[in-house]
């Protein structure tokens, strides 16, 4: 008997972790191809209304710590994906851009994940995946009001 086994599976927190888990190692899987891991996606896809984010909104976006994050936007500046620019209004804040390779990248990494949502959905079904999606929806606007 797993440990996983002695009543872990009866918790919800533990259910999310495990599908948070093979639903990222599945794009992972379809992001390597490009280079890019699950959370510089995550940075990149909220960058990519073109606004400009303050790190601190962006963390919070995308669900990082604000080490972790500053980190993984260094490596994406490394890379000249994104880039940090002082705001004109006001001067003590930095925001954060998607450059135009990120654009270019952005696109393609777009279709995967297109294709990885449509391998959930074989695996799982269209509506259920849809009903899933709407639910941990409504759960996570609930816990946080």
């Amino acid at each position: 008997m797993g440990l996983a086994e002695t009543g872990l599976r009866a918790h919800l927190a533990y259910l999310l972790t495990e599908a948070e888990r093979e639903v990222n190692r599945g794009l992972g899987e379809a992001l390597a191809g490009e280079g890019v891991t699950v959370e510089q996606w995550r940075i990149l896809r909220a960058l990519s209304d073109g606004r400009g984010h303050s790190m601190s909104d962006l963390a919070e976006a995308v669900l990082m710590p604000h080490p972790t994050l500053t980190k993984a936007v260094d490596r994406l500046v490394d890379g000249a994906l994104v880039y940090r620019r002082q705001d004109v209004v006001d001067r003590r804040r930095v925001a954060v851009y998607l450059s135009d390779l990120g654009r270019d990248l952005i696109a393609r990494l777009d279709r995967r994940t297109a294709e990885h949502h449509t391998a959930v959905e074989r695996a799982y079904g269209p509506q259920r995946t849809e009903r899933l999606m709407r639910e941990l929806d409504a759960l996570v606007r609930c816990l946080s009001a």
